[in-house]
């Protein structure tokens, strides 16, 4: 084979195209996996919320942060408002870091649950 057909010829091309692709697939992987973690996140989030919302309006604020905490497997921060004529309103913040070298993610949930008569919220 001549050197000029060697020139010319598309030999190891695939590979040259595959190496330069692959990072960036493999970044592509990541950043999915990183937003399913994060759409896990924000259910579990919803979920600790409605659990500290209906702990709130049954009377049982103490329990509200345990059960947040527990439903959404994390440590999370709960802030409660209402009053005994108006529906319990529970927000819920779990701070998020889905991967160690992006910024962490703040994921914020609310829920609204009716007072049960004569429970102070």
């Amino acid at each position: 084979m001549t050197l000029r057909r060697r020139l010319r010829s598309d030999a190891g091309m695939v590979t040259a195209e595959t190496a330069m692709t692959l990072p960036v697939l493999v970044l592509l992987t990541l950043a999915g996996v990183a937003a399913v973690g994060v759409g896990q996140a924000q259910l579990r989030c919803a979920d600790a919320a409605r659990e500290a919302a209906r702990a709130v309006a049954r009377g049982d604020a103490g329990a509200a942060a345990a059960r947040a905490r527990a439903a959404a497997g994390r440590p999370v921060s709960v802030r409660s408002a209402g009053s005994p004529a108006s529906d319990t309103v529970v927000t819920v913040r779990l701070a998020l870091r889905p991967v160690g070298w992006l910024p962490p993610v703040t994921i914020t949930e609310t829920a609204v649950v009716a007072s049960e008569p004569g429970v102070l919220p």
